[in-house]
């Protein structure tokens, strides 16, 4: 069952994405004050480091968008404009990270911290990388909204992709699950490669051959110490905010016991099947927050103590150490010894 992704109303991003976007349409001639109306933003506050958005005034500044412009360009130029030097913390991770399956693989784990619009998921093959858009019309947000996030969020993906890479490095396809629009040669010269309309996923898809290039800001010590900051503000939002926080704090009262749904959701005061729904809404699960604290727990353990790789699979509830190292690749993309020696 496919989840509902949340246009999430919580005030905890930078204003960047909304910047770029009231840019954009001021070139068009459009007053800032009629782009930001309706989302209690004043036009100074784009630029004040100190002013958090949500999602949710975000699209409503889209939405905005397509009623005052008729220009079809305009969430590709937005794309366009946002490089990863605008995004903190997030943005310098990527642009350190050491390889191009790890830009891949790290846009995706923090990807919560970049004002996300919709999911996105990352699968590597054997010929191709493919980046997977799979709610990309599951919101309450009209279908133009969500069409003019997509747009945006493609022309993103490509120019955060030759951010990292320090040259072009455009995908081999692009597909859309929605009909071509009359305005389908935009899509082709802003992502620089074909594009598939009426296909049965939204996907970006890339060759393989690429993935082990080194970004050309690749930093082994930067790269480890930006991914630790993201980690930890990932983790932030996860026991800060929502029921997903509130179940992430129960979890990590007792490291290592890792409580069943029904217990969790007794504690929370409500039945399983509420707090599944209420997760759902969030756009995660109770599962994958359990595997949340359990690959945290594992981290650290890995990283500040000597205990056995066996005795840590043990005590983040694994009997058996070779299940235990598939599921910290799948969580983090390293083994034991690579967190112990690089953290």
């Amino acid at each position: 069952m496919s989840t509902r992704f949340p246009v999430s109303n919580e005030r905890i991003y930078a204003p960047y994405k909304i910047a770029a976007l009231v840019e954009v349409l001021a070139a068009q001639g459009i007053d800032p004050a009629d782009s930001l109306k309706g989302t209690g933003v004043t036009p100074d506050e784009i630029y004040d480091a100190s002013v958090m958005t949500s999602v949710r005034q975000y699209a409503l500044v889209c939405r905005n968008a397509i009623s005052l412009s008729s220009d079809p360009g305009t969430p590709f130029r937005t794309g366009a404009r946002l490089h990863l030097a605008a995004y903190g913390m997030y943005g310098y991770a990527l642009m350190s990270c050491l390889s191009l399956r790890d830009y891949f693989r790290l846009g995706v784990k923090y990807h919560p911290l970049a004002t996300p619009t919709t999911t996105i998921e990352w699968h590597e093959y054997p010929e191709t990388s493919e980046w997977t858009f799979p709610e990309a019309f599951s919101t309450n947000l009209p279908h133009e909204v969500q069409q003019f996030l997509l747009e945006q969020q493609y022309t993103q993906h490509v120019t955060h992709l030759e951010d990292v890479a320090g040259r072009r490095c455009p995908p081999l396809l692009a597909r859309f699950s929605y009909p071509e629009p009359p305005h389908a040669p935009l899509y082709t010269e802003y992502l620089g490669c074909p594009c598939e309309f009426g296909a049965e996923h939204c996907q970006l898809i890339y060759d393989s051959a690429i993935l082990d290039m080194q970004p050309h800001l690749a930093h082994r010590h930067s790269a480890a110490m930006l991914q630790e900051t993201c980690d930890r503000l990932i983790g932030e939002a996860k026991t800060s905010t929502g029921v997903s926080g509130e179940v992430y704090q129960v979890l990590m009262r007792k490291p290592g016991a890792f409580p069943s749904m029904e217990t969790v959701a007794d504690a929370l005061k409500m039945t399983s099947r509420t707090l599944r729904r209420r997760l759902e809404a969030e756009g995660t699960s109770f599962v994958t927050l359990v595997d949340d604290v359990r690959c945290s727990l594992a981290t650290e353990y890995l990283k500040t103590t000597k205990l056995s790789t066996d005795d840590v699979a043990m005590l983040v509830g694994f009997t058996d150490t070779a299940n235990f190292r598939r599921a910290l690749k799948r969580w983090t993309g390293k083994g034991p010894k690579e967190i112990r020696d690089f953290g």
